[in-house]
């Protein structure tokens, strides 16, 4: 970034850069930002992976709740293919771990029935481009059966889906599915950013009475973090990941790692970035995007789905709508193209990168009105 550019910030006066932009970087963590250096000498606190937090957050909640039963392809025996319920079967039973035949329709079918009967159900897609031949499952019956029913019913299904890109995999293991859901009146949708957020998440999740849609960055699967396991925060809403002055960056899953990868680079050239995981993608948490637009005044959104109606879209309205009058630049996305998901190497070319990133930053510093 230029220092022209800083220097059209510092301008402004209501985004001054100063001699703490750096130092504000230096203190903030790169990828588990979640304030772990504050963690790491708490009570509670251990270092794991996502997939190691996940299985623990399984792990307890099949044992506080005798009603909660996992299943899904190769979800039992094999611990699936991600390893995530590993050992459960064994330390639980094959009545309540197990595995289902290659049908999603008859995953999802299989929940409903479950969910009816006052079971918990916490089924699992094994990739996400598996979710499509369960989309009447999910939309005409697990999303609309409390309604259906005037509340007699309510569905209870916490359905996990490895999401996203970033793993070098074939066609339909890749794709972002959170626009299409989040579009379905009935069904919540979140989505982790790091092993202490993948905890406590699934953990909250696993006790709502509504569907959940909880969309794990499969590319973070082996991303070691700080998880305090006695402190779970506020479950509910977006979460400020870096503080900043000058820009706020939203993004969701693997991308807010990516992010704060972006900001502390931006802050070499004295730009102040606050990083803002919206983790909860229906519903959106619009007063926090508010609050922080509000202060920073531009905003950028990242996310791997393409452009063309991705959430990325929702997500720059609600901002507008809140912000019109304060925004010193019109919303930017960086996102995936319109294009379907690519295999093998192009996939770097497809999913946001950092000079992408830094590029839609410098646009959106750069710009002058009229």
């Amino acid at each position: 970034m230029s220092n022209s550019i800083l220097e059209g910030v510092d301008a402004e006066g209501d985004n001054t850069a100063d001699s703490t932009a750096g130092n504000t970087a230096d203190s903030t963590a790169d990828n588990t930002a979640d304030n772990t250096a504050k963690r790491a000498d708490a009570p509670g606190t251990e270092t794991m992976s996502m997939q190691q937090a996940l299985n623990r957050a399984l792990d307890e909640v099949l044992a506080d709740n005798p009603k909660t039963v996992i299943f899904g392809e190769d979800c039992g025996r094999l611990g699936g293919v991600f390893r995530i319920t590993d050992g459960l079967q064994a330390k639980h039973g094959p009545q309540r771990v197990f595995d289902t035949p290659l049908a999603e329709s008859g995953i999802l079918g299989m929940s409903v029935g479950l969910a009816m009967a006052g079971f918990h159900p916490i089924p699992e897609v094994q990739f996400d481009g598996f979710a499509y031949p369960a989309i009447n499952q999910i939309v005409c019956q697990i999303a609309r059966m409390n309604y259906r029913s005037r509340g007699t019913m309510p569905m209870p299904i916490t359905l996990r889906v490895p999401s996203f890109g970033g793993i070098r995999a074939p066609e339909h293991h890749g794709e972002s599915l959170e626009a299409l859901f989040a579009h379905v009146p009935g069904l919540k949708v979140v989505s982790p950013s790091n092993p202490h957020e993948a905890y406590h998440l699934l953990k909250h999740a696993a006790t709502r009475p509504d569907p959940v849609i909880f969309m794990e960055p499969k590319s973070r699967y082996w991303q070691k973090g700080e998880v305090d396991v006695s402190n779970a925060g506020t479950p509910e809403g977006a979460k400020v990941m870096r503080e900043g002055r000058h820009l706020t960056l939203v993004a969701w899953g693997a991308m807010v790692t990516r992010c704060l990868q972006v900001a502390k680079l931006a802050a070499e050239d004295g730009i102040d970035i606050e990083v803002l995981d919206l983790r909860w993608l229906k519903p959106i948490d619009a007063e926090a995007l508010a609050s922080s637009v509000r202060k920073t005044r531009r905003a950028v959104v990242v996310h791997e789905a393409p452009l063309t109606s991705g959430l990325g879209a929702e997500v720059a309205q609600l901002i507008t709508q809140s912000c019109f009058d304060t925004l010193k630049a019109p919303v930017e996305r960086v996102t995936g193209f319109d294009v379907p998901y690519p295999s093998g190497d192009l996939e770097d070319e497809y999913i946001p990168n950092i000079d992408r990133i830094l590029f839609g930053i410098q646009r959106v510093l750069e710009y002058k009105r009229g």
